[in-house]
C-alpha cells in the first residue's frame, strides 16, 4: 500500500510554468522537416511552419522554447539567417551530421514560430566560436527600438517592431563542444559577454550561464563564486542514458525489464543532482536570485536502426513517458530553485513529444505526459508525503511511485502520480488534509507492453484514456494504479 499524505493548506511555493518548456536545435530533422517544411511545401504550413506542428504544441501549452543549440549554438553565426533565402549561405552542420543547411530558419523564422505558439523565446549564444561584438549586434537586432544600424537593417528585412526576447544563453556546454573550457576560464567570459547583452528599448534580458554537466559540482561553485552576481539563471544538463557507456546507450524499443529498472533508477538521480547544485548555489545566493535551469534532459538512446547517427533519431515508449513525468514530479519539489526545463528535443530527435515523416505525424507517450502535467503550470505545489512499497529487481530497490500535488488559482487540487514497476499494480490510499474535496475525476496513461509505442501506422498504441480508478471518501482518497502508468487526477 502506497500512503500519502497532502496537506492542501501548506503551499510551498508555485511552479513555474517554463518547467514544461522545450528545445529545439538544428539537429537531424527537428528543425528541418520538423518544425520547418518552407513556405512553398504542399504539407498545410503558416509562413513555412508546419501547421499540424503548431496545433499540437499549442495544445500542451508550452511556455518557453530554446533555440538554435545546443553544440551548434556555438558555430552559429545569426547574420547567416537573415535577409532573402536566396542570398542566404549555406553552412555545414558540422556537430550533426555534417549536412549542409540553407539557413532558411533563422532569427525571423524563430520569433514567428514563438508567435504562433504564444510560447516565450530563449535564444542560446555563440561563445565557442563568436565574437562579443556578434552576440551584441544580435541583441540590438531583437530588441532596440530606434534608429540604429541592426534595428535598421532589421526593418530592411521585414520587421520594423523588436521583438520581446526574456531568456538569453551565454553560450552552451562550454565545458565540452562549446569549446573544452575550465570553469574559471568560461568564468572570466561569462563576464565579459554578458555585460554586452544589452536591456535596449525596455526589454529586459534574463541572462543564463553555461552551468554544469551532471555532477561537475566544481563547476557550479567556480561559476557561482566568480559569475553569479552577473547572471539570472544557471543551466544543468542531464541526460538518462542506461547504457553501459556514451557508445552503447541501448536500443528506445528493444529492451528488457532490467533495462527499464536501470533508466529508472537513472533518471531519479535528477533529484539527487538538484538537491546537491542548489546546496552549491545556496551558499552563494541564498535568497535564490538565480534560477537553475535544466535546459537539456530526457532519456537518450542508440538511434533507430538505419538512421543517419548524426541525427539522433529515437523512438518513445512508455518507458520515455515515465522518465518524463517521473522529472516533473521531481522538478516540482525543486520548484523554488529550478524555474525551467527544457526536454531534448521537440521533434524528431532524443526524447521527442512530436514525430515527423514527410506529411506523417504522430505524438508521444511523453507528449501524452506534457498534456497530462499541464494543469500543474503555475499553480502552487502542496506538501506531500509519500511512503511507497520498493520496486525490486535483483539486488536494487527503487520507490515504486512517485507523486506530486499542487492546487491551481480555480482551487482545483491535481495530483499526478507514477507507478514505476512493469508488472505490479500500486494500490494508493492519500489523506487530504486541511480542504474538504469530495469529487475525483482522472486520465491516465498505460500499457499492458512496456515497449508499447505509437509508430505512423498505429498512432494510438499509447494515449491517454479516462481512469476510473480513484474514489474519495471522507478527506480519503484511494486509488488502484496499473503497472508503469501515469495517472493524474483532479479533486474538487
Amino acid at each position: 500500500m502506497v500512503k500519502i499524505v497532502v496537506d492542501a493548506d501548506i503551499k510551498r511555493g508555485k511552479i513555474n510554468k517554463n518547467i514544461y518548456g522545450n528545445f529545439a536545435e538544428h539537429l537531424g530533422r527537428c528543425i528541418y522537416g520538423g518544425f520547418w517544411v518552407g513556405k512553398d511545401s504542399e504539407i498545410p504550413n503558416v509562413d513555412g511552419i508546419r501547421k499540424d506542428v503548431i496545433d499540437a504544441l499549442k495544445e500542451i501549452k508550452i511556455p518557453v522554447l530554446r533555440w538554435p543549440g545546443g553544440c551548434f549554438a556555438d558555430e552559429y553565426h545569426w547574420k547567416d539567417g537573415i535577409g532573402p533565402y536566396e542570398t542566404r549561405p549555406k553552412m555545414v552542420n558540422a556537430h550533426w551530421g555534417g549536412t549542409v543547411e540553407n539557413n532558411h530558419f533563422g532569427t525571423h523564422e524563430f520569433f514567428r514560430l514563438c508567435e504562433l505558439l504564444g510560447t516565450e523565446p530563449y535564444i542560446c549564444g555563440n561563445v565557442g566560436s563568436g565574437t562579443v561584438q556578434e552576440m551584441r549586434q544580435w541583441i540590438e537586432y531583437m530588441t532596440f527600438d530606434g534608429e540604429s544600424p541592426m534595428a535598421n537593417l532589421r526593418a530592411e528585412n521585414g520587421r520594423k517592431e523588436p521583438w520581446k526576447l526574456t531568456y538569453f544563453g551565454v553560450g552552451n556546454e562550454n565545458w565540452g563542444c562549446g569549446g573544452n573550457m575550465r570553469p574559471e576560464y568560461y568564468a572570466d567570459l561569462y563576464r565579459r559577454y554578458s555585460s554586452y547583452v544589452r536591456n535596449f528599448s525596455g526589454n529586459t534580458v534574463f541572462k543564463i550561464a553555461c552551468g554544469p554537466n551532471s555532477d561537475d559540482y566544481n563547476w557550479t561553485e567556480v561559476l557561482m563564486k566568480q559569475a553569479g552576481k552577473f547572471m539570472d539563471g544557471l543551466s544543468l544538463h542531464y541526460y538518462t542514458v542506461p547504457g553501459e557507456n556514451w557508445n552503447s546507450k541501448g536500443s528506445a524499443t528493444e529492451f528488457t525489464e532490467k533495462d527499464w529498472f536501470i533508466t529508472m533508477k537513472k533518471t531519479l538521480r535528477m533529484d539527487e543532482l538538484l538537491t546537491r547544485h542548489s546546496s552549491i548555489m545556496d551558499a552563494y545566493d541564498p535568497e535564490k536570485r538565480v534560477a537553475l535551469i535544466v535546459d537539456e534532459w530526457g532519456t537518450w538512446f542508440d538511434v533507430e536502426p538505419g538512421t543517419n547517427p548524426g541525427f539522433l533519431y529515437q523512438q518513445n515508449t512508455m518507458r520515455d513517458a515515465l522518465v518524463a513525468a517521473v522529472n516533473f514530479n521531481i522538478f516540482h519539489e525543486h520548484c523554488d530553485r529550478v524555474r525551467m526545463a527544457n526536454i531534448a528535443q521537440t521533434i524528431n530527435v532524443l526524447q521527442a513529444v512530436i514525430l515527423t515523416e514527410g506529411s506523417k505525424l504522430v505524438l508521444t507517450p511523453t507528449y501524452h505526459v506534457f498534456n497530462m502535467y499541464k494543469v500543474h503550470q503555475e499553480a502552487e505545489l502542496l506538501n506531500l508525503d509519500i511512503k511507497s512499497p520498493e520496486y525490486k529487481y535483483e539486488d536494487e530497490s527503487i520507490p515504486q511511485v512517485t507523486a506530486t500535488a499542487s492546487v491551481d488559482s480555480e482551487g482545483k487540487m491535481h495530483i499526478s502520480l507514477c507507478n514505476l514497476n512493469p508488472k505490479v499494480a500500486a494500490e494508493v490510499k492519500c489523506d487530504i488534509r486541511g480542504l474538504k474535496k469530495t469529487k475525483v475525476t482522472g486520465t491516465v496513461l498505460a500499457s499492458d507492453k512496456m515497449n508499447a509505442h505509437n509508430t505512423f501506422e498505429e498512432k494510438d498504441n499509447v494515449t491517454i484514456k479516462a481512469f476510473n480508478g480513484a474514489a474519495i471518501n471522507d478527506g480519503v482518497l484511494t486509488a488502484s494504479l496499473p503497472p508503469m502508468s501515469v495517472v493524474t487526477l483532479e479533486i474538487i
